[in-house]
């Protein structure tokens, strides 16, 4: 059964280990918490038990790529479970988890591999078929989300699951442009991605702020354009490789013609101005670009390509094209003479003439063209795939005019959007105008993790779980839109990636906060972070004008995006309010959660004064106890007393006061707090 609303919002404030039990004993048949939600999924009666008995038995096809899949699946149950796994796969058919698998796939996954499969299991034993090994990889990990904890062991419930993705294309977009990350970093997210059926992995390899892909026959793209920082061709070829084992796609992006200011540092005779260049540490739009009347630039660009297509083996490949403002090319006498000889009547049109000439030469070495949606132009080839950063508008444009597209604008999560916004923004919204016809030109989406105000160490919590629900979105049907059962999922979500592929978007938050504060008594200081998360990319930048040399070491860089006190606040105040006088379980958590910022307040303003950094948020800490205040008061008036005259309006207001973000901080529990006030009569 589902557990009650106080009880969730108490268990989002113990301890991860505890959640994660409180959690799966709350499971059953009847509150699965697959992520995403199968095509088709129908419950039965009884389970199936997981002991060290259980057999494993591949019936037709089998190679090391599915053999490998299976073990990871094996280790992470042993894992959450304690069953000591089955080592030997054998061929039986009467084994009691059954793998059958039509043949490999493609020998390079491609757009259209078949990643349906269906799973059936009952008290007598699981079966798992797939046409391909991506297809058993997807079934693996639905099992894997089925096992749930029953008395002293564990089990799997009885369901029959015919499953396979609404969207083609579904992706999550890496910068390590602005700020490099580590291998180690990409290939946690990739074990993430795998976990919620995420397979493209859009690696955004050169910025402004450097160049990160090794070149050997262009040595100064990283020598000059990196700060040393780069993936060499080994470290690419083995992500490859890492992510085609998981049923992930890596699409490569190589900025162009603007956001290349790390690539002219070391080559300036790709642009229209002789430089000098340097590394470019400030974030926005640079008005240097690449010179697209020169032959020379297609040459090198030529060579370059040629030489990305012997590590990135996917046959598309991405080459921004956004955010060009031509302001150097109207510079340039050359420039202007050229556009003026060839009729280009502005930037933009030249900026056309550059992506036709890209996309043949990307055809040349067997690749598609994948672009921001600003390359969409009268001219463009229909063979390029347009990605829209500027909302389903332009997607639509794209599909109506034969191009096939991807939707980026929504989920774009350094806007620090909650995941219930995430969740609900789709590719083909409820009220499109696209036809049936047109809409097949739209393959899915990306979530985007744009990189200029995170680090190695941040980057997990800004991506998950939030990506996980949007996920869900992309595989899932598109009446899937129940925004509380997601939240439930998610929750549980989160701890199995964290556990399964060693992310540390739940850990990281403790860990900065003992750095702040000196100490290991952080718990009165994870009270205060509990409701509070960061603003967005633009409120922060605004504030604090961040560049690739800020310290990223504040408050807002410790605390999540969307933490479980913003959600789980709403429900429960909801809950109390159906009988404010009634629901004692409600009120008594309530009570508890407003006495404890207000027993928290001072001890984390003695811990500021000991700490500069972590004072910068005093703030904040001003208005955290009077939030608890005010909903103790609530609570009283609501319980039959009488609120003084006035009350309720300076309430509201000081509410209202404490909603606007100071510190480029934001709390959390603003709206809950409203209701609850609003509520008092």
């Amino acid at each position: 059964m589902k557990p009650s609303l106080a009880a969730v919002l108490a268990v989002a404030t113990v301890p991860f280990a505890a959640l994660h039990a409180a959690t799966a004993q709350t499971s059953s048949a009847s509150a699965l918490t697959l992520m995403p939600v199968p095509a088709h999924l129908t419950t039965g009666a009884g389970a199936f038990s997981w002991t060290p008995s259980v057999t494993i038995g591949v019936t037709h096809f089998r190679n090391q790529r599915l053999d490998d899949a299976i073990q990871r699946s094996l280790l992470r149950l042993e894992r959450a479970t304690g069953v000591p796994r089955q080592r030997t796969v054998t061929t039986t058919a009467a084994s009691s988890l059954v793998i059958d698998v039509d043949g490999p796939g493609d020998a390079i996954q491609s757009i259209d591999e078949d990643e349906s499969y269906t799973l059936s299991v009952s008290a007598s034993g699981i079966k798992l078929h797939a046409a391909t090994v991506v297809g058993a990889m997807r079934g693996l990990t639905t099992l894997e989300q089925l096992v749930q904890a029953s008395g002293n062991g564990f089990i799997l419930p009885a369901v029959d699951i015919q499953d396979t993705p609404r969207f083609r294309w579904r992706g999550l977009m890496i910068d390590t442009g602005r700020h490099f990350e580590p291998v180690e970093v990409i290939k946690r997210n990739l074990d993430a991605m795998a976990a919620v059926k995420l397979n493209v992995f859009h690696w955004h390899l050169s910025e402004d702020q450097g160049f990160r892909i090794e070149s050997k026959i262009y040595p100064k793209l990283t020598g000059m354009g990196s700060d040393g920082l780069f993936y060499t061709q080994e470290q690419a070829k083995e992500i490859v490789a890492y992510a085609a084992e998981r049923g992930i796609r890596v699409i490569p992006e190589f900025d162009m013609p603007g956001h290349t200011k790390a690539w002219l540092v070391g080559y300036p005779e790709l642009s229209s101005d002789p430089g000098p260049y340097s590394i470019r540490r400030e974030f926005g739009v640079d008005d240097d670009a690449m010179d697209p009347t020169k032959e020379s630039t297609y040459k090198f660009i030529d060579a370059f390509l040629g030489e990305m297509a012997t590590i990135f083996p996917d046959p598309y490949l991405h080459l921004g094209g956004d955010e060009t403002p031509g302001t150097q090319w109207k510079k340039n006498a050359h420039v202007t003479a050229y556009m003026k000889a060839h009729n280009f009547k502005n930037t933009e049109e030249l900026q056309t003439y550059f992506s036709q000439r890209v996309l043949e030469l990307a055809k040349k070495h067997g690749k598609h063209l994948v672009g921001w949606d600003e390359i969409l132009t009268p001219n463009l080839p229909t063979d390029a795939i347009i990605q829209s950063w500027r909302g389903v508008k332009s997607l639509s444009v794209a599909a109506t005019r034969g191009y096939q597209g991807i939707l980026s604008a929504p989920y774009y999560l350094d806007g620090m959007k909650s995941a219930e916004d995430n969740y609900l923004a789709d590719p083909i919204p409820a009220d499109t105008t696209l036809t049936p016809a047109q809409q097949k030109f739209v393959l899915g989406g990306e979530v985007c993790m744009w990189g200029e105000q995170l680090n190695e160490l941040s980057i997990d919590s800004r991506i998950w779980p939030r990506a996980a629900a949007v996920a869900e979105r992309f595989w899932s049907s598109a009446d899937q839109r129940n925004v509380d059962d997601m939240y439930r999922r998610l929750s549980v979500e989160s701890l199995r990636i964290e556990a399964d592929a060693h992310t540390t978007h739940l850990t990281h938050e403790g860990a900065a906060l003992r750095e702040l504060a000196g100490t290991e008594d952080i718990d009165a200081l994870r009270t205060f972070s509990s409701i509070l998360q960061p603003v967005s990319f633009g409120e922060r930048y605004h504030f604090q004008h961040t560049s690739q040399i800020t310290s990223l070491d504040l408050l807002v860089d410790a605390v999540r995006p969307d933490p479980p006190s913003r959600h789980n606040s709403i429900l429960l105040v909801a809950d109390l309010l159906k009988s404010p006088k009634g629901n004692s379980a409600a009120r008594a958590q309530l009570t508890r959660t407003f006495q404890s910022w207000i027993d928290a307040a001072p001890i984390v303003s003695a811990q500021m004064d000991q700490s500069p950094l972590l004072a910068q948020a005093r703030p904040r800490l001003t208005a955290f106890a009077s939030l608890g205040h005010i909903g103790l008061d609530a609570l009283t008036y609501l319980n039959g007393k009488k609120a003084p005259a006035g009350w309720k309006q300076k309430a509201l207001a000081d509410l209202e006061a404490a909603r606007k973000p100071e510190m480029m901080l934001r709390f959390t529990v603003i709206d809950a707090l409203h209701n609850l006030v609003d509520a008092v009569q």
